[in-house]
């Protein structure tokens, strides 16, 4: 599989090679403060598979797994592009409403929706964890 995708002016772009790692949306409030939505939908690939073009802008916050999430900006339009949680150390998260075609976007789960917003409309047939889904073996 090979995403593409940039920020709204276009001065950072990526491509990211292979399959994702992950991918779901996120109700947890930092997600919710930092997307300006209801959910972050994300796609997480290896880093090493991720190859970006354009200098992002990073701000360090408490995520909801109660380690810091480094989450890149665009620093000329303020485009959310990217995440790096510590707690999944190696992987670069992709917000999925920056790809080039998100209808390549596949949700495999809504995560912290014990903090989903009761106008948000989640998808049943997708699993649900009230917080982070417990490591897959």
């Amino acid at each position: 599989m090979s995403l593409s995708g940039k920020c709204l002016c276009g001065k950072i772009s990526y491509t990211c090679e292979g399959e994702p790692v992950f991918a779901g949306n996120c109700h947890c409030t930092a997600c919710k403060k930092s997307s300006g939505s209801g959910s972050a939908p994300t796609i997480f690939f290896a880093a090493e598979h991720i190859s970006i073009v354009g200098e992002a802008t990073y701000f360090e916050s408490m995520g909801a797994s109660g380690q810091i999430v480094s989450r890149g900006f665009c620093p000329t339009c303020g485009s959310q592009l990217f995440g790096k949680p510590a707690v999944m150390p190696g992987m670069i998260a992709i917000r999925a409403g920056t790809l080039d075609d998100p209808s390549m976007y596949k949700p495999q789960v809504n995560i912290f929706t014990s903090c989903a917003e009761s106008w948000e409309v989640m998808d049943d047939n997708l699993p649900q964890f009230l917080e982070m889904p417990p490591p897959q073996k």
